[in-house]
């Protein structure tokens, strides 16, 4: 089964008290997620593969680190923009994609109206969701980036319910998840309880 780690970050856990606060306004709000995006960042790639590089210091030849493949982001809209500048922050050399899944809010099915992404078969692919509900547009979008050749697939979610996760472990059981949080359930309208509400809407003031 897919790999799942649960960030036990204080600085993490702390954000996303905040972010489920609904008294926090629309400008903290957006200020706790980017202070999340950048801890989520920094504990998605610390397993990255690396390669052997020699560098020249002001005194000696040494050996360093660089990273082995290309990093590509890929937000899943709308939400997904919200995780995407502190991720570019830390990755400043990456390709960004943009996939568009929007929830039939009958269905709770994904509905895709966009797919725009550059070539990722030899990259490192982090796919960018900040809500793991169902897991219906994460799983979609997994499937049409492997049509598209990506082999090295990471899904990084804030929150996450577990019959989303499921339904990713089911489906892609060889993409890691890393969460900020694993939620109770959903609701009968498909939210996650407890939650932190419409990430999209409160992070967009609409």
């Amino acid at each position: 089964m897919s790999s799942l780690t649960i960030s036990s970050h204080p600085l993490l856990a702390r954000a996303v008290t905040r972010l489920r606060d609904q008294s926090t306004s629309a400008s903290d709000f957006r200020r706790y997620l980017h202070e999340a995006g950048h801890l989520l960042a920094c504990e998605a790639t610390r397993l990255l593969p690396t390669r052997k590089v020699r560098v020249q210091t002001p005194l000696a030849v040494t050996t360093g680190l660089d990273l082995r493949r290309a990093v590509v982001l890929v937000p899943v809209l709308r939400s997904g923009l919200a995780l995407l500048d502190p991720f570019r922050e830390i990755l400043p050399d990456a390709l960004i994609g943009f996939v568009g899944q929007h929830r039939n809010e009958e269905t709770l099915q994904p509905e895709a109206y966009l797919f725009k992404v550059p070539e990722a078969s030899r990259a490192d692919v982090f796919v960018l969701d900040p809500m793991l509900a169902t897991g219906g547009s994460a799983s979609a979008t997994l499937d049409d980036l492997k049509a598209h050749g990506a082999k090295h697939l990471h899904l990084v979610c804030l929150v996450a319910a577990p019959e989303g996760v499921r339904r990713i472990q089911t489906a892609h059981p060889e993409v890691p998840i890393l969460l900020g949080a694993l939620d109770r359930r959903l609701n009968e309208q498909g939210y996650i309880v407890p939650g932190l509400g419409d990430a999209g809407d409160r992070f967009f003031g609409t």
